[in-house]
């Protein structure tokens, strides 16, 4: 099995290598680099699987993918996805820790261009996407609403899995027919579900445990805790789990440190020298996990910080795993119900509307208000659109140009 799926792993190896902007973005480059290049699956699956994604909590690009190795070769597939897609961007995030200096500047000008050209990998997937999801009148009020909403409360972690539901439930009022299709019903796993909970439960128990009896190595339990609980529990993406964390380990330790000495801190200039290069690396925004638990436990020495970053990427992506892969057999049965297939096009019109806007949200702050003279950064944005949509240049040649624009300049 592993070998006949080679091909496969090396598209996903050469996506992780290549795949900046988000997931908004990263929808985008799988529609090419998964459908178009190599028709591993097709556009109406990957609008599927990424809507239902949308639905659950956790990372979304990475569930997707991760569904596109279950539906080739079920579990142990989806397993293996799941770690290519991982490792480049974790490892980079990781190895970070251990080159970080206090006395870094924040805004580093080698990376000056690099939020601009994510901008641009954002705009070539709307591009890509829109045809496919916005079809009629309804699936176009839709988007436009989603869109206005998304730009004003951007970063809400309800304001998503809320806009889906409302798209899904105004898509109903119709008479679009199921179509008859032979797909057998899937096996739904328990042992996804008990796990995720039983994960949950025991890591909360033994941090709080660990906390009150103040037990001297105890970092390791709080970390993992902290981080599984918000890869449990964040919708909406990096855009929402990079603020919580900010908050959750430079913000409030700084307010209970009298009343909990122990408790995880991450200095706040450290913290956001790791939120921006989030952003510089390929991959999933949640390898975010990765440099925080490095972070976490640098101060305990080499071995504990390896210790750390490994805790931070197992924590943060396990949840978003074991999700996707108990909820989405159950989703593929529920699909033969009118309900739940009429919905499906409010859902898909809603993701159309939270990509664009998203990217009008980073534009606003990329490009700088309607008075600033300064353009370079439009038109590294404009540039880069331009080039995905209409050559075959590699997006490390795009990384690397912005890098080099910013570092000469």
């Amino acid at each position: 099995m592993f070998l006949r799926h080679i091909p496969f792993l090396r598209s996903v190896a050469w996506h992780s290598l290549t795949a900046f902007g988000g997931p908004q973005a990263h929808l985008g480059l799988m529609l090419r680099r998964f459908v178009r290049n190599r028709p591993y699956v097709t556009e109406e699956e990957l609008m599927d699987y990424n809507s239902f994604c949308q639905l659950l909590p956790g990372a979304s690009s990475t569930q997707t993918l991760t569904l596109i190795g279950y539906k080739r070769g079920g579990v142990p597939l989806a397993v293996l996805t799941l770690l290519v897609w991982i490792f480049p961007a974790c490892l980079l995030m990781g190895g970070l820790t251990f080159l970080i200096d206090r006395g870094w500047g924040i805004g580093h000008s080698s990376f000056e261009y690099v939020a601009p050209m994510a901008a641009g990998f954002l705009g070539y997937a709307a591009l890509q996407l829109f045809p496919l999801a916005i079809k009629n009148t309804i699936t176009w009020i839709i988007f436009f609403v989603s869109e206005v909403i998304c730009f004003w409360f951007f970063g809400s972690p309800w304001m998503i899995p809320v806009l889906m539901v409302a798209g899904g439930i105004v898509t109903n009022f119709n008479n679009k027919r199921i179509p008859q299709q032979s797909d057998k019903p899937k096996t739904i796993r328990w042992w996804n579900f008990w796990l995720f909970g039983i994960l949950f439960l025991l890591a909360g128990f033994f941090s709080e445990l660990s906390r009150k009896q103040d037990w001297p190595d105890r970092k390791p339990i709080n970390l993992f805790e902290n981080t599984y609980r918000m890869g449990s529990l964040v919708f909406g993406g990096g855009q929402v789990l990079l603020p919580l964390m900010y908050e959750q380990w430079s913000i409030r330790p700084s307010r209970v440190q009298e009343n909990n000495p122990g408790a995880i801190r991450i200095d706040q200039k450290d913290m956001l020298v790791g939120m921006g290069m989030v952003r510089a690396v390929p991959g999933p925004v949640f390898s975010i996990g990765a440099f925080t638990g490095g972070m976490a436990m640098k101060s305990e020495g080499v071995l504990w910080q390896l210790l750390g970053c490994i805790i931070g990427m197992i924590a943060i992506f396990l949840p978003s795993a074991l999700l996707v892969l108990f909820f989405y057999p159950l989703w593929h049965n529920l699909k033969k119900y009118a309900v739940i297939y009429q919905s499906i096009e409010g859902v898909n019109a809603v993701v159309m509307g939270v990509l664009v806007g998203s990217l009008f949200f980073i534009l606003k702050d990329v490009v700088g208000p309607p008075t600033n003279i300064q353009q370079c950064p439009l038109l590294v944005f404009v540039a880069t659109v331009g080039l995905l949509q209409f050559t075959k240049i590699p997006a490390p040649v795009l990384v690397g140009a912005c890098l080099a624009l910013g570092y000469f300049l």
